[in-house]
């Protein structure tokens, strides 16, 4: 008998139920239309009541004590944890459970049981209010339980809070989780392919709302140009889409707006349909604007025909000028026929047609300058990516757009708020075109310190030869800070954080690095690298006479990284810097081996240390060393590594308005350091994140292929890390 379904209400998820069920690696098929929380068997019976799921979990899950005496305790724990939903008992009940937990790991006996978890629920299911007593230090012993619990089985209840738990609502649950998302299982290896659980699926912790929005009706679009790579910025657009269309039981399209020859290529066309696999999201299908060039044409012409268009050929700078003192071009007044006859001159790209461009009729005394007879078409004689070259004229965005959108069939298109000034001539465009009126969603446009998101500036580095492409790990493009060692789990988590806020906002990158932290810190494998300049040899003179090997986890706390296999030799390699703070008899602790007391220190006449000599001292207690140093045998077997560094490619937090970028690049944006390794990173795959001791978090970018290349490390910031700039 298994359990076929978990039922309950929308607005008041069985957080410990669900929680216990991924703890127990219990799959639970979710509907929330229903009222009480019930389980559905798959041979027709039914239990009903948050806590007596919990009962059973905990006896088919073994989490309900090692005898009748602790099984009694949990149930006196789920009667009892029913206070912390009382708001004014809430702070009494931290006060209690703090003081028994002074002496505790667990609620109840030495492992973990169904009290941890309804206890661990309670706390978190109250959302900001346990999150900002779990930063004081106000309940020390509870929020180091908690903290305890969070991390020991963080995947799980990480992946429940992300789903149930909003984040400014205190216990309001965010929506449930999508019928194809129900169910799905991780790997905590961090180096695995991004699973449900990071995708773009995971839910924001905000609630807003769009405009005459219904279920089941909601169509929307992710319209990215292809003149670049997909941004961090833009990360945001898409992902915002995502979670309206999945919390709407809408759809989403992805469609290219690709209006301009000049800048657009199939080579960004490919690479942003890869980024937008990259992030999870998930799209009905791909359009693109040039699909629907023939139409386009046809409603300029008629727009022409009813006098809601003409066409100017009057220069570019003039028309310019004139736009923005209100005054209107002698082109205005143009017959139909006259504008006909020009228009077809621009549909041949002759020499007259060239100096012509299509405008909207709308007003020109209108205080908002984007209605002041914007451009509809003008002439690019360059070859289309995809249809080549049989147009020689091209419909700008702000014609295009709200025609395709309206054509589509799109309900609510999501703009940034840089937008805002031109929301009124979009409604305007598609009042003269005579479509239906699509809704118009604002949101704030995310810009991070030292970064500049422009896709002009970032081609300017890409052209002159500033970066190494557009994956170049100082690019804030999705490629390039995955390729830094970014996980897209970080990157969804940092984005959904945010809302759809209509504040505009200017982020630190440390605040993402934080969270990327906390996601590949529990799990990385952990290596061993010595920096290659001035490296020193310390012998131990009772040392090993041969070699001998010993097999280690990869990661004491994270079993799932791994083995490697590490070697014991009487001459070791420890870093210059660790060399030159060690004084004469000091005693040391050599990790992953024991102590050792060095007897003599050789110098040369600079003052570097050139030679140790020293004794193991394995009986010693690594509790009474203040050094504690990383090394690696002297071997044949060590591998070389390039460690490469990065920094902004600008000096300046944020350009002012008319700023130039080219006055404020970094001279120095990339170091390289030579190092050497442990034998066991020849077995490191491109991509694979790790971090070396005492050195920090790295991404494998090259692989060890042979002695003589050098396996090459990318730096991973850990959010602490700040380069100093002025």
């Amino acid at each position: 008998m298994e359990i076929k379904q978990l039922s309950f209400a929308a607005d008041s998820p069985p957080l410990s139920v669900i929680a216990a069920a991924k703890l127990a690696g219990i799959s639970l098929p979710t509907d929330t239309s229903g009222s009480a929380p019930t389980f559905h068997f798959s041979n027709g019976l039914k239990l009903h009541g948050t806590y007596v799921l919990l009962r059973y979990l905990g006896r088919v899950a073994k989490l309900y004590g090692q005898n009748a005496c602790e099984s009694g305790e949990v149930d006196e724990w789920l009667e009892y944890v029913l206070v912390f939903s009382s708001g004014s008992e809430f702070e009494n009940a931290c006060n209690y459970v703090d003081k028994y937990l002074e002496k505790r790991t667990f609620v109840v006996g030495q492992c973990l049981t169904i009290a941890d978890i309804a206890v661990w629920s309670a706390l978190a299911g109250t959302g900001q209010r346990w999150e900002s007593l779990r930063k004081s230090k106000k309940y020390q012993n509870l929020v180091r339980w908690f903290n305890s619990i969070s991390t020991e089985y963080s995947d799980s209840l990480n992946e429940v809070t992300a789903t149930y738990v909003g984040k400014k609502a205190v216990g309001k649950p965010v929506a449930a989780k999508s019928k194809e998302q129900q169910g799905v299982q991780q790997s905590r290896s961090v180096n695995a392919d991004v699973s449900e659980k990071g995708k773009a699926g995971s839910r924001p912790s905000f609630e807003v709302d769009l405009p005459d929005a219904e279920i089941g009706k909601v169509r929307l679009r992710f319209a990215p140009e292809p003149s670049g790579y997909l941004h961090i910025g833009h990360s945001k657009a898409a992902l915002l889409n995502q979670y309206f269309a999945q919390r709407y039981q809408g759809q989403l399209i992805v469609r290219f707006d690709d209006t301009n020859p000049a800048k657009e290529s199939n080579e960004f066309v490919d690479n942003l349909l890869k980024d937008i696999q990259t992030l999870g999201i998930k799209y009905e299908e791909v359009t693109y604007t040039s699909d629907y060039f023939p139409d386009l044409m046809q409603m300029a012409e008629n727009l022409i025909r009813q006098g809601k268009a003409y066409v100017d050929d009057t220069p570019r700078e003039q028309m310019q000028k004139e736009r923005m003192d209100g005054i209107e071009s002698r082109c205005r007044s143009n017959s139909v026929e006259e504008n006909m006859k020009l228009w077809k001159e621009m549909i041949l790209g002759s020499e007259r047609g060239v100096q012509c461009c299509l405008r909207g009729k709308l007003d020109m005394q209108d205080p908002n300058k984007s209605l002041r007879d914007p451009v509809y078409y003008r002439c690019n004689p360059l070859p289309h990516h995809r249809i080549g070259s049989k147009y020689k004229l091209y419909p700008t965005y702000d014609f295009a757009c709200p025609f395709v959108d309206a054509k589509e069939g799109i309900t609510h298109a999501l703009r940034s708020s840089e937008y805002h000034d031109r929301n009124a001539q979009y409604h305007r465009i598609q009042e003269d075109m005579g479509v239906k009126k699509v809704h118009i969603y604002e949101f704030s446009r995310l810009n991070m310190v030292y970064t500049l998101l422009s896709k002009r500036k970032l081609l300017w580095f890409v052209q002159n030869g500033k970066v190494d492409g557009w994956d170049d790990p100082r690019f804030p493009t999705v490629q390039g800070i995955v390729r830094r060692g970014l996980k897209v789990e970080a990157l969804i988590q940092f984005i959904l954080e945010q809302g759809a806020s209509k504040n505009l906002n200017l982020m630190e990158w440390d605040k993402l690095w934080t969270i990327n932290k906390k996601i590949i810190d529990p799990v990385c494998p952990r290596h061993t690298a010595v920096i290659e300049e001035r490296h020193v040899l310390l012998t131990l003179t009772n040392g090993p006479d041969e070699p001998f090997v010993r097999i280690i986890p990869r990661h004491k706390k994270f079993e799932g990284a791994g083995e490697k296999a590490t070697t014991y030799t009487k001459r070791i390699w420890i870093d210059q810097a660790d060399a030159a703070s060690i004084s004469v008899d000091e005693e040391i602790t050599l990790m992953d081996w024991g102590n050792a007391i060095v007897k003599e220190i050789s110098r040369d006449q600079d003052g570097h240390v050139t030679q140790l000599t020293g004794i193991l001292h394995l009986e010693g207690s690594v509790k009474t060393t203040k050094l504690k140093l990383t090394w690696l045998p002297e071997t044949n077997e060590l591998v070389n590594l390039t460690l490469m560094g990065f920094d902004y490619l600008i000096t300046k937090k944020k350009l002012e308005e008319g700023e130039d970028f080219l006055d404020v690049l970094n001279p120095c944006t990339k170091t390289e350091t030579l190092a050497i390794g442990d034998s066991n990173m020849r077995n490191l795959k491109q991509g694979e994140i790790l971090q070396l001791e005492r050195k920090g978090y790295y991404r494998c970018d090259v692989p060890f292929t042979r002695p003589s290349k050098p396996v090459v490390l990318f730096a991973i910031p850990d959010g602490r890390q700040q380069t100093v700039l002025k």
